[in-house]
């Protein structure tokens, strides 16, 4: 058993990225399995049957398998730029209820039956030019500095920003604009997109940590 919390992750996944940015800025190092969602590991369904990542297995047997609940433990562990400060519920509901909901359908509409993404493609610019209203004077979604708001906010927003970016560059939210490039464009960000093989048992172990 590994001495270290194992996180399974995927790198393009948003729930996981938001998880490794949280655990990376608390320090906390963790063991890292990659995870091909075509080819999922048996740990991982043991750990988790409904194998969806990000999953924290700690090394006392307790498994935290929902993103948020991976970042507010590792703030939980310590919290040096005081993210739960940012802890705004009604917000992060909404980006991950009504917001996801919309983005899942705009990005992938043959998943769904009878789908026009065009009105989810609407629904989605709706919420984000409200919070663009919520920057003015401030740099971030709840004050000046970046919080749990704005981390697990972003890699949602940046999925919908990415999937036909000329079109959201030229929407007129420049508030919200500058402050994705400036997580895009973040060492924080940089720092937990790092490339890995799929894991596999037996392999050596990569220790994730700032």
């Amino acid at each position: 058993m590994s001495r270290f919390p194992v996180l399974y992750s995927f790198r393009r996944c948003p729930y996981a990225m938001r998880a490794r940015m949280a655990l990376w800025v608390s320090g906390t190092a963790c063991e890292l399995r990659e995870v091909k969602l075509a080819n999922k590991p048996p740990e991982l369904l043991t750990a988790s049957p409904k194998g969806t990542v990000p999953v924290l297995a700690l090394p006392g047997g307790e498994v935290i398998e929902e993103s948020i609940d991976i970042m507010r433990w590792a703030l939980a562990q310590d919290d040096p730029e005081g993210w739960l400060a940012g802890d705004d519920r009604q917000l992060l509901a909404t980006m991950e209820g009504e917001f996801k909901h919309h983005l899942d359908r705009y990005k992938y509409p043959t998943r769904y039956d009878d789908c026009d993404p065009e009105p989810h493609r609407a629904a989605g610019h709706a919420i984000l030019c409200d919070l663009d209203a919520r920057l003015v004077g401030r740099e971030n979604l709840c004050g000046h500095a970046r919080t749990l708001a704005d981390v697990a906010s972003f890699p949602f927003i940046r999925q919908f920003a990415n999937h036909d970016r000329a079109w959201f560059d030229a929407q007129p939210i420049p508030r919200l604009q500058g402050w994705l490039e400036r997580h895009l464009a973040s060492d924080l960000f940089a720092s937990v997109m790092a490339k890995y093989a799929p894991w596999k048992t037996g392999d050596d172990p990569i220790i994730f940590a700032a």
